[in-house]
């Protein structure tokens, strides 16, 4: 779909083996000053290279951020969550992505998500209600490269399930961190298995993972059980 993106002499045979297909033609880096709530370096708007050729998604993308020091001034949950920037290009993935703070970077506490456009990082939100989540756990600051894994293979539609992934969110807590994909349909134990099987091949993550229905967290927060596991 596109060419492989040259970011570093590691990085590039890593994504290469890996996520084939999410890439640019050696983007440069636009640093920028002022930095942004405890989420980036800089300002995420994406400014490629005028000349630079650009390589479209199948679908456009949101980065969203939750802010621990909002969580503690809000009554509702979710309410401190707020969009960064909506991408649709290759170019705009790597401008946003070089400027964000990586997991090991953020306070603990906070949540950053990544979710097809026009879905809520929110157990509420429609398309997201009647799904669940598969997630990984991670030592603190451990969780960089495979967050970044999970973004390439996601964006770049290496899921044979890709229709069903809502999004993915990595939560950075003081003792950990948790890397989740979520999806719409929890009930199709099919579609579910192959996504999770696939995205552990993608990480190289050999420990298991469990499945959790979002209708089940709901109602039972930390007492919900795994419904599938792989």
């Amino acid at each position: 779909m596109m060419e492989e993106v040259e970011k570093s002499e590691e990085q590039r045979t890593k994504v290469a083996d890996k996520h084939k297909g999410v890439c640019s033609d050696g983007e440069e880096d636009e640093r920028q000053k002022d930095a942004g709530e405890n989420v980036g370096d800089g300002d995420t708007s994406p400014r490629p290279a005028k000349d630079l050729k650009r390589h479209p998604l199948e679908h456009s993308w949101t980065f969203w951020f939750d802010n621990p020091s909002a969580k503690c001034k809000q009554v509702a949950w979710g309410s401190s969550i707020r969009p960064i920037y909506t991408f649709s290009t290759v170019e705009e993935f790597w401008s946003l992505y070089n400027n964000l703070h990586r997991p090991s970077r953020l306070t603990a506490g906070a949540d950053l998500h990544c979710f097809k456009n026009r879905i809520e990082p929110k157990w509420e939100d429609p398309v997201c209600a009647p799904g669940g989540r598969w997630t990984m756990t991670f030592p603190k600051s451990k969780s960089d490269t495979c967050w970044l894994y999970t973004l390439l293979a996601m964006i770049g539609e290496q899921f044979d399930f890709g229709d069903e992934i809502c999004g993915a969110v990595v939560n950075v807590r003081s003792r950990q961190e948790k890397i989740a994909l979520w999806t719409k349909t929890a009930a199709n134990e099919a579609a579910q298995m192959s996504i999770g099987k696939q995205w552990k091949e993608f990480l190289d993550y050999n420990d298991v993972i469990g499945f959790i229905f979002h209708e089940d967290a709901k109602k039972l927060d930390r007492g919900a059980k795994n419904k599938y596991s792989t």
